[in-house]
Formats: C-alpha cells, sequence, structure tokens
C-alpha cells in the first residue's frame, strides 16, 4: 500500500474545531461549506459509489467527492472535463498571456467587498484590452479572450490578480478580415497599465459615492469621503503591474497554460511537505529571489485562514469570456473568425495533449486491467456504504453441547 501523501483535507479534518474556536464568528457560510466539504471529500462521510470494469468485471469501492469547486483533489477532472470543451473553441493562431494585478493597498478593500471588488476587477480588465486593442494605433480589431481571477500570492495572502488568454489579433470592425498582432508582440503594457489603473480606480470612487462599499475595521476611517478621495489619489501615483509574456503558437500549448491558471486554487496538495508540532510546511516560489523555491512553515489554524480567504461568493464565476467569446455570441463569431481564417482544422481533444496519467483519469480506466472503463453500479449512502464495507457477522448454529 502506497504511503499517504499529506492533503489540505488533513489539516482541515484535524485542525477544523481549533480553527473555529478562534475564527467562528468571522467565518462566511462560503468559507464554513468549504471546511466542511474538503475535510468530507473522499471519506465515507459523503458515501459512495461501487463501480465495475467492463472488461475484467472488477469491482470496487470509490467514496464521493465534494465537487467543492475550492477542493485541491476535486479540481482536476473538473479542469480536464471543462478543457475538453475548451479545445474546440481554440482558433488556430498564437495566444497571448496577459496578467493584470492590483496593488497590496487594494487588497484588504477587497476582502471586504469581495463580490463587488471582483466583479469591478473584472470590468475594468476587459474594458481596458477591449478598447486598447480597438485603438488603430494598436491593434484596430475586436478581441475575444478568456479572464480567469486568481486572489492569492504563493504565500496565501490576499493578492488579487487576473490572468487573460487572448487570440494574438482580432476581427476588423466590418467583420471582412483577421487582423494579426505584430510578431513577438501584442498591446503595450504601459498604456494597458495606466488605464486599467484609471478604470478601476474610477469604478471605486463610483461604488463608493453609491455607498457601496464596506469600511470596516483599519479601513473605517476611508468611510469619509475626503479621506476616501485622498486615499484613491495616492494609489494612482504608483505604476501597477501589468504583465504580458510572448505569444504562445500551438493548441497543445495553449491547453497547457488553460490547464495551469483556470482551475487552480489557493494551494495544491503537492505543494504540502509536513504537518508536524501544530504547523504546516509548503513549498513556495519566492519571485522576489529569482522564484527560488523555498520552504514555509505556518501554524496550522494560521494555514487554514489563509486558505479560507479565496473561497469566492457563492455563485461568484470566476471564469469568463469578453468581447466577440462573450457567451452571447460566441458560436457565431468563432465560424466567422475561422472563415477569415480560412481554417478548416479540427483541434486536438484535451486527451490528445494531456499526460497518459490524467488521460486514464479522464477516462476513468481500471486500476486492475488498465484495459476497460469503470461503470456506476450502485450510489450508496454513508449508511449502505458502512454496510457494504462492514457486512455484519454470519450468526451460526447454537452450539448443542
Amino acid at each position: 500500500m502506497s504511503e499517504h501523501r499529506l492533503e489540505v483535507a488533513d489539516v482541515f479534518r484535524q485542525y477544523g474545531e481549533h480553527f473555529l474556536s478562534r475564527w467562528g464568528p468571522t467565518v462566511s457560510p462560503a468559507q464554513r461549506k468549504a471546511l466542511h466539504d474538503i475535510g468530507a471529500c473522499r471519506t465515507a462521510a459523503l458515501g459512495g459509489r461501487l463501480e465495475q470494469c467492463d472488461s475484467c468485471a472488477h469491482r470496487l469501492i470509490a467514496f464521493n467527492s465534494c465537487r467543492n469547486r475550492h477542493c485541491p483533489k476535486c479540481q482536476s477532472t473538473a479542469r480536464d472535463r471543462w478543457l475538453d470543451k475548451q479545445a474546440q473553441e481554440l482558433l488556430p493562431v498564437p495566444y497571448c498571456h496577459v496578467v493584470f494585478t492590483v496593488p497590496q493597498a487594494l487588497a484588504l478593500l477587497g476582502l471586504q467587498n469581495q463580490r463587488l471588488f471582483y466583479a469591478l476587477l473584472f470590468r475594468a480588465v476587459s474594458q481596458t484590452l477591449l478598447e486598447i486593442a480597438a485603438d488603430p494605433r494598436h491593434l484596430g480589431a475586436r478581441l475575444g479572450f478568456l479572464a480567469v481571477l486568481h486572489t492569492w500570492s504563493q504565500t496565501l495572502l490576499h493578492h488579487p490578480h487576473v490572468h487573460c488568454l487572448v487570440p494574438a489579433g482580432g476581427l476588423a470592425f466590418d467583420d471582412s478580415r483577421w487582423v494579426n498582432c505584430r510578431p513577438k508582440f501584442f498591446l503595450p503594457v504601459q498604456v494597458l497599465s495606466c488605464l486599467f489603473k484609471g478604470k478601476l480606480l474610477d469604478f471605486l470612487r463610483e461604488a463608493f459615492a453609491q455607498g457601496k462599499l464596506h469600511l470596516n475595521g483599519q479601513l473605517k476611517a476611508l468611510a469619509d469621503p475626503a479621506e476616501f478621495q485622498a486615499w484613491l489619489d495616492q494609489l494612482r501615483k504608483p505604476k501597477w503591474v501589468v504583465y504580458a509574456k510572448p505569444p504562445l503558437a500551438g493548441p497543445d500549448h495553449v491547453l497547457k497554460y488553460l490547464a495551469r491558471y483556470t482551475h487552480r486554487v489557493a494551494i495544491s496538495n503537492g505543494r504540502l511537505v509536513s504537518l508536524t508540532e501544530d504547523r504546516v510546511s509548503f513549498r513556495w516560489r519566492d519571485s522576489k529571489d529569482g522564484k527560488h523555491l523555498k520552504v514555509m512553515s505556518l501554524e496550522a489554524v494560521e494555514f487554514m485562514r489563509r486558505f479560507l480567504l479565496h473561497i469566492l461568493p457563492t455563485g461568484f464565476v470566476k471564469i469568463r469570456h469578453f468581447g466577440f467569446l462573450a457567451n452571447r455570441n460566441r458560436a457565431q463569431a468563432l465560424r466567422l473568425c475561422r472563415q477569415r481564417l480560412s481554417s478548416s482544422v479540427q483541434n486536438q481533444s484535451v486527451l490528445d495533449v494531456l499526460a497518459p496519467e490524467r488521460r486514464r483519469a479522464l477516462e476513468h480506466r481500471c486500476p486492475r486491467c488498465a484495459q476497460g472503463n469503470l461503470h456506476l453500479v450502485a450510489r450508496l449512502s454513508p449508511e449502505e456504504l458502512f454496510i457494504y464495507m462492514c457486512p455484519p457477522a454470519t450468526v451460526g448454529p447454537a452450539d448443542s453441547s
């Protein structure tokens, strides 16, 4: 039997009560649900499934997943199935990866106003990209792109930023042709940064004027209009970070990028090192020190607090499409793009790109014969699962002696 590898769920199960005793009054319903779901994921507490191989008839019991979108164990399969759908929508052009980051001074405001702040962040990012691309001095075309919200740093602190994956070009405004960007260059990051900063700060000013912002604790002084305006003025002075990588070529590279960013959670189980003496140790990359890999150790309850900072409000959509890839006109726009690109290429399935072990997981292969696929035979409640796994002992005839 293989040795059990440390998981976030282990920390949650062992220290959940300690965490709630310290932070319980401040825990939101979404955070409380994530705390329960992640701790119970793939245990008998959620019930299970009896599955059988269609080749060798091998049967096994699989515990149910919690399917919480913040669970490190549940995101791999969800990501791969989502990617398989996205693979068919990729265009035969290079793609650009652009990252928009907000200053750390805005992090606490974002935490106190998550749903509003993250929505305004998406709005500022999308309008910035669409407006700069529309300018004939830069591209002069209509963009379509995917944007993904991340809220964490490598050390699990609150660090909101948006990753965008953008085809390196766009449709002419009269739909007559596809407009390519310049080789190895997409859009000027300094121009993007300046416009993004102005838009987000203006959106926050409007939200304050409409009484939509919560300003508590350390931010309570900003409830005064003059103080809030002065604070915004200070945020306008420094440069904001917008980062753009050179265009990626080929659908396999694009899919791997999507896999890396779309369904990521605050920390993966693979980064955990140890849980000893009530402390969690995990690996992280220090961007200020040449991205060297280091190990950080946190008190278990503090580790949980940081992880739960990144639980999104219930129903909040973290992956969004904009421009000609917006949901309302995506299929029609993609057909038009392919016509203008003179392409009838059928994109690879994600199964052709993913590593073998991930392909097997997506196909749900039998672990015994590795040939057949597992199929559901019966669903088992926690009570039924207990009976199935621990059948009552057979009672023999009474001793006649």
